[in-house]
């Protein structure tokens, strides 16, 4: 098995959170247990833990960002959760973090934010604002650019 990161979010739903993890993961959970799901997606590297609770699940974090390999890639998983109805925001070529970046946003049921990036080319001076982001999975909740809205 690949190294995944882990990931535990309480959710206000389960049931609405299992649905959409489902239709954005492209597959189903490895794990159901009362009141808990995992998932474990064969093309991003995370393990993913639901449990049905806490507050209301919103706040628990910001966003998560699933980088990957090419812009090919995140074109390929942009037209997969698009062809199946999830709402999409998309950013190719923005400017954020030290770095050019090709990305889409989806939202949970609890409103977290998950992006799917490529890292296309690091920024050098007055372009590089904001923080700079370590390759993999990142989980950002910092102002300027870095924040939920546009960043890696």
């Amino acid at each position: 098995m690949a190294v995944k990161v882990h990931l535990h979010m309480h959710v206000s739903d389960l049931d609405k959170s299992r649905e959409f993890y489902r239709q954005f993961f492209g597959q189903g959970p490895v794990k159901e247990k009362t009141g808990y799901v995992k998932f474990l997606p064969e093309w991003a590297p995370v393990n993913l833990a639901l449990s049905r609770g806490g507050q209301g699940g919103h706040g628990t974090v910001d966003h998560v960002g699933i980088q990957v390999d090419s812009p090919e890639a995140v074109m390929t998983q942009l037209s997969r959760v698009k062809a199946i109805g999830l709402p999409v925001r998309e950013e190719m070529g923005v400017n954020c973090c030290h770095a050019n970046q090709d990305k889409f946003w989806v939202k949970d049921p609890d409103g977290v934010e998950w992006e799917v990036y490529h890292l296309n080319y690091d920024l050098e001076g007055d372009e590089a604002e904001g923080a700079s982001r370590p390759s993999g999975l990142a989980v950002v909740g910092t102002p300027s650019c870095c924040s939920s809205s546009s960043c890696a």
